[in-house]
């Protein structure tokens, strides 16, 4: 789609009620099994952020709510009603600048292993430094189960040149303030669509204790933590992260 100027490409699938699913620095959903079962249930409407996935990163973007006004803007062009709007990690982070912003069309919130806002004072690491790390350390926080993470030295060139552009894609939005908009928490009291926090319990990048102090920010949210999941809970646990989604979804 081109929204005022702006090429995103954008994935539709299903029936049902819409549920535009916003994904996180990792780059796009891939076709995992908590898309198809979500699918049976909803009309999955997934952007892919511009700059991941091989897409271009228009110059005049260059922070979260760049995405944010982009996604209401997409909303508008659909004309979507009545939406569950979900977001993971970064994704949540934008999901949640959607929100503050204009919710008319939106009627939940789920925000999945979310950042985007700072629960600890000034010299506290509350994210860890994804960009920092080496990829092995990286990989014990971000998974519960590190044997499930990519495989970098099985990827091809193309494929690893797509994982390059995606991290600096991801520098771009979120690198200062890293990871969180300092006055986010200041204009959370605008969420006043029910919302639910689905974490996995095993989140070494931002841990659970994290997500209940950012789930406390929002007046009447709920929270879900997944066992057995690092910050991926729909890759390592599909099953329980779908039945978290529709049981909250559903109401």
């Amino acid at each position: 789609m081109n929204l005022h100027g702006i090429d995103v490409d954008v994935v539709r699938r299903g029936k049902g009620q819409p549920l535009l699913m916003l994904h996180g620095g990792g780059g796009p959903f891939a076709a995992m099994p908590f898309a198809a079962k979500l699918a049976e249930r909803f009309e999955i409407i997934a952007p892919t952020h511009p700059g991941f996935g091989g897409s271009r990163i228009p110059d005049s973007f260059t922070r979260v709510d760049d995405l944010a006004f982009l996604y209401l803007d997409l909303l508008d062009a659909l004309d979507l009603k009545d939406v569950v709007l979900l977001g993971v990690s970064m994704g949540g982070w934008t999901a949640a600048e959607m929100v503050v912003m204009n919710a008319q069309r939106l009627s939940k919130l789920i925000l999945v292993d979310s950042v985007g806002v700072k629960v600890g004072g000034r010299e506290d690491r509350d994210i860890a430094d994804v960009f920092g790390l080496p990829s092995e350390t990286l990989s014990k926080l971000m998974w519960h189960d590190p044997a499930k993470a990519p495989d970098i030295s099985k990827l091809t060139d193309e494929q690893l040149t797509t994982v390059a552009a995606n991290r600096m894609a991801l520098g771009v939005y979120t690198w200062e303030p890293y990871m969180h908009n300092p006055k986010l928490p200041q204009r959370l009291h605008r969420v006043r669509i029910p919302t639910h926090f689905i974490w996995g319990a095993s989140d070494g990048v931002v841990t659970a204790d994290y997500g209940a102090k950012f789930c406390a920010m929002i007046k009447g949210a709920t929270m879900t933590v997944i066992e057995k999941a690092g910050h991926s809970p729909q890759s390592e646990q599909p099953d329980a992260f779908v039945d978290a989604v529709i049981k909250f979804a559903a109401k």
